[in-house]
């Protein structure tokens, strides 16, 4: 066995071991101590990158249900003035099926309570807004279309467009130009109640149809977030019994490692016996 003292071969190689298990010791302590299999790009580039952009996904998906959340309020703001007018006409109607008989009596009184309504209808309709938006007055963007970004991508796909009928008095026909101040005119209204009763009902049916998809729109961003989440953790997120595992066999090479260490420097003070 050759005895040299510049160079000791095996203290060298089991220094160089010695490195590696400490460098795999460090990365399980950062692996276990975060979670994660990948904390670096280092550490894994293309699992990295696609972890990433399953994350992007993700929160893009997180903001378009809430959007659809938002859309879903807006909707029911909009459906509950809806159902206030509706029962502003039935009333209105009861009041012209009464003015219409030819025995009523009192009919400027109860022309007096159908123009309020009529008044009240307008007062609805304006004045129904979600945040700064007047949904229902057949003005603005209500009426053109608000568009909600319902999913992670800039396509007509991942959007939808919600679009509110006006349900002013004068746009459901029963404007101040109608009265039951004498049996023709309450005849008159009678019909013209009948026709805006047909078009608040009609307009009420968009709203829940434009509530049900965006259900279905909500259901479905749910799952793919669940979807793309497993996706990443199973990308992303350290398998804790293995690591634990290895990080246990490391520190093990890790100490024997400095023990051996310690054996091959001390195999050059052999030498020291021979100048003796």
């Amino acid at each position: 066995m050759s005895l040299m003292v510049n160079t000791n071969i095996d203290a060298l190689a089991v220094h160089n071991n010695l490195v590696n298990t400490n460098n795999k010791v460090s990365a399980s302590l950062q692996r276990l101590s975060s979670g994660l299999r990948i904390t670096s790009a280092k550490d894994d580039a293309s699992g990295f990158a696609i972890a990433n952009s399953f994350a992007a996904k993700i929160a893009s998906m997180q903001v378009a249900s809430q959007n659809a959340g938002e859309a879903q309020s807006m909707l029911q703001t909009a459906d509950g003035a809806y159902t206030k007018i509706n029962d502003i006409l039935v009333r209105m109607k009861s009041l012209a099926t009464q003015a219409a008989s030819g025995q009523t009596e009192s009919l400027a009184t109860m022309n007096n309570e159908f123009n309020s309504l009529q008044d009240e209808i307008d007062r609805i309709s304006a004045s129904t807004k979600y945040g700064s938006q007047t949904l229902i007055d057949g003005t603005g963007n209500a009426a053109t279309g608000i568009t909600f970004q319902v999913g992670a991508t800039n396509s007509t796909s991942d959007q939808i467009t919600v679009k509110f009928d006006s349900a002013t008095a004068s746009a459901l026909g029963v404007s101040t130009s109608i009265g039951i101040n004498s049996l023709a005119c309450a005849q008159d209204a009678m019909g013209a109640i009948d026709t805006a009763l047909t078009s608040i009902n009609s307009y009420m049916g968009s709203i829940g149809a434009y509530q049900n998809r965006l259900q279905y729109t909500t259901d479905n961003l749910s799952t793919s977030i669940q979807n793309y989440t497993s996706s990443e953790s199973t990308i992303r997120d350290v398998d804790m019994a293995s690591e634990i595992s290895d990080f246990t066999k490391n520190q093990i090479l890790q100490q024997a490692g400095m023990s051996m260490l310690a054996q091959a420097n001390s195999g050059p003070q052999q030498i020291l016996t021979l100048l003796r």
